[in-house]
């Protein structure tokens, strides 16, 4: 899909308090490393992750949803009034029903006859917000929008160490299913996004396409569960996932997107973007995916080793963390790219 009309006008992030290492949480696994003779320090080796990021216990998605909001709303000095739809589009979610999305409107002080709705795509969720919302932009249906997340890892890791430490027929086998819940922490992200004849203080960045690509016989590799459709210290999260398989088919997915989103662009491999701001997993994920796609691993801006996967906060977290250390300046050309579970890959290409 290409645009001519979509300013992404702010992104806006929002760290979690409470650092886990890598460390910490293998202290906490000691009994287990030690009945099934794991190596310390083997988490962090594997995944390049030093240390993730958790909410107070109690925290709901939408309290850190709307902070993210009003931070993206002041930093494109708009007041919340001027919003014609949110969209929530994080895996966890405040409860099954209504949508998360109504708690966010309600905190940021909109009740009325505002368009909002969840967006449910797994780790992809921003990335597919952000699309859905660009449509409705450039058709001229709405001219200010709010995408949210509120990712909240907490409870999945908490009742994976729960589970690890308890059920006594885990063995190495078994926790490869498991493994990825360590990788997990907790973010959350805003985008605010503007029709280019949208009157605003400050300038936005021209998003000029989205290209997605799917392979959706794939999406028992990675599936998780919870007890009441929220995602809470009471909602006993699970998650089993294929870890290698799951990165083997996406990079696959990953590399049709990657040239769906070369071509749309009109990028060159002598012309790349100058700066890719990705979803991210781990280092290994990162490493073997920019040597499918050709790409010199010094032109992404990784967040992972300091937070982990945040699920769909991961991709705007990148952005925000790019544009506020000043990796990400007026002019360059900006690749955001996401693979999420299912399996769905999405690729936007934007002016900086």
């Amino acid at each position: 899909m290409r645009l001519g009309h979509v300013n992404l006008l702010a992104f806006a992030q929002v760290t979690a308090p409470i650092t886990m290492t890598s460390a910490d949480l293998e202290e906490r696994l000691r009994p287990f490393y030690e009945r099934l003779h794991l190596p310390e320090g083997r988490l962090e080796m594997m995944t390049g992750i030093r240390e993730r990021r958790f909410w107070t216990p109690g925290t709901l998605p939408s309290e850190v949803a709307a902070e993210a909001g009003r931070l993206a709303l002041q930093k494109a000095r708009l007041e919340a009034a001027a919003l014609d739809a949110v969209v929530f589009c994080g895996v966890s979610h405040d409860f099954a029903e209504p949508a998360t999305s109504t708690a966010v409107v309600n905190r940021l002080g909109l009740h009325d006859d505002i368009l909002n709705f969840d967006l449910s795509n797994a780790c992809l969720g921003m990335a597919s917000g952000i699309q859905m919302l660009a449509a409705l932009l450039e058709r001229g249906e709405i001219r200010c929008a709010l995408a949210v997340t509120g990712e909240n890892g907490g409870p999945l890791v908490e009742n994976t160490i729960r589970h690890l430490l308890e059920d006594a027929s885990v063995t190495r086998q078994s926790l490869k299913r498991e493994f990825a819940n360590l990788t997990i922490g907790s973010a959350a992200c805003a985008v605010l996004l503007a029709r280019d004849d949208f009157d605003c203080p400050v300038k936005g960045h021209h998003l000029k396409v989205v290209v997605n690509a799917s392979s959706c016989g794939q999406q028992a590799l990675c599936q998780g569960m919870v007890a009441d459709g929220a995602m809470t210290e009471n909602s006993h999260p699970t998650m089993q996932t294929d870890s290698h398989e799951l990165m083997v088919q996406g990079i696959q997915v990953a590399c049709r997107m990657w040239e769906r989103l070369k071509a749309e662009a009109g990028w060159s491999d002598g012309q790349l973007p100058d700066l890719i701001c990705g979803h991210q997993v781990s280092r290994i994920h990162r490493d073997q995916l920019f040597a499918k796609l050709g790409l010199p691993v010094s032109l992404d801006y990784p967040v992972f080793e300091r937070f982990g996967n945040c699920g769909s906060a991961s991709l705007p977290l990148a952005v925000t963390l790019a544009e506020e250390t000043g990796a990400l300046r007026d002019g360059m050309r900006l690749a955001m790219l996401g693979i999420g579970s299912g399996i769905n890959a999405a690729g936007l290409a934007v002016d900086w």
